[in-house]
């Protein structure tokens, strides 16, 4: 079985004609700014020489939405990605849109430059949420690019936020299982921040929004995690990247960020496993097996699995399981 890597490539945000509630507009800039071919090629080129030579890697576009771009800005930087995969070394790009950025002619021009994988931000497919969060497109119009993506031939991904305005745990699993319903092939699940200078922000300072508390998150984001695992969607990510901003408070105001949040959710669903497993022992002494690569879980962020089972038995072992 082959390892999978992705090599990032960030290109400059750009303006959006939408100003989703959650979004902080200052930091989006309105100059069409590209990145250099070389500094492009430079990145791939260094990401290569760190991979194993039989892995399988694809170049992901992050930072802003591609085809927003226009044709001649996005081939600006497909056309770059382009030899690498008629080389060999590459085997596709990955970007991420919006769904209402989704045309034929658009999908055309990615299937001609190698792009095998299309992520949509949908971030909720309930219609009052994404009315209220300000998304400026509909479930409707959700389906309509999904559908596209996947009859063109490409790999659909389908983001989703939890906590946004007017949400709830029924409204989170029935858009996750819509995302499944869509035919998406992987996925990533984000807790909604208050960002400082954002529409949300208002609603938070006056009353009229509360942000999920970091437990709720974890559980709504496990929920989903459970759901997506259970019907084969990768999930690609679970929480959002911990920029700078986000550690040192300059650009959060409220909201369930935890620079390790995966972590806290795989605890979690091995916390109730273990206390499902702990009440079916009797005696002093507690011990279980785990997948090696869940260990960390097993145990729990900063011991906490541990010490929950170390509070009911004199004894604990949980230990690794050799492949």
């Amino acid at each position: 079985m082959k390892t999978h890597y992705t090599i990032p490539i960030f290109i400059p945000e750009r303006a959006c004609p939408f100003r989703c509630i959650y979004c902080n507009q200052y930091h989006i800039t309105n100059c069409s700014q590209t990145i250099d071919k070389e500094d492009i090629e430079n990145t791939i080129q260094a990401y290569l020489k760190t991979f194993p030579e039989q892995s399988e890697k694809k170049v992901a576009f992050f930072g802003g939405t591609f085809t927003g771009m226009s044709i001649d800005e996005q081939n600006h930087y497909l056309d770059v990605v382009l030899p690498y995969i008629e080389r060999g070394l590459v085997k596709e790009v990955q970007l991420s849109t919006r769904p209402d950025y989704i045309t034929p002619e658009i999908l055309e021009n990615l299937r001609r430059h190698g792009v095998g994988t299309v992520e949509l931000g949908a971030q909720s497919l309930d219609e009052e949420v994404l009315r209220h969060s300000g998304r400026g497109h509909t479930v409707a119009c959700v389906e309509r690019a999904a559908s596209l993506v996947r009859d063109y031939g490409f790999q659909l991904g389908l983001q989703m936020m939890v906590g946004l305005p007017f949400d709830t745990k029924q409204r989170t699993m029935a858009t996750a299982q819509k995302i499944i319903d869509l035919g998406a092939e992987c996925t990533r699940i984000y807790p909604t921040l208050v960002v400082r200078d954002t529409p949300l922000a208002r609603l938070y300072e006056s009353g009229r929004y509360e942000p999920l508390s970091i437990e709720t998150a974890v559980d709504w984001s496990l929920a989903a995690l459970d759901l997506f695992e259970s019907a084969g969607v990768t999930v690609l990510r679970v929480g959002l990247h911990p920029s700078e901003g986000l550690r040192d408070g300059s650009q959060l105001l409220a909201g369930p960020f935890h620079i390790s949040f995966k972590e806290l959710v795989l605890t979690e669903r091995w916390r109730r496993r273990l206390e499902k497993l702990a009440d079916e022992t009797s005696g002093e002494h507690f011990e279980v097996a785990v997948p090696s690569e869940e260990i960390n879980y097993a145990v729990g962020y900063g011991g906490a699995n541990r010490k929950m089972l170390q509070q009911r038995f004199k004894t604990v072992r949980i230990y690794g399981l050799r492949n």
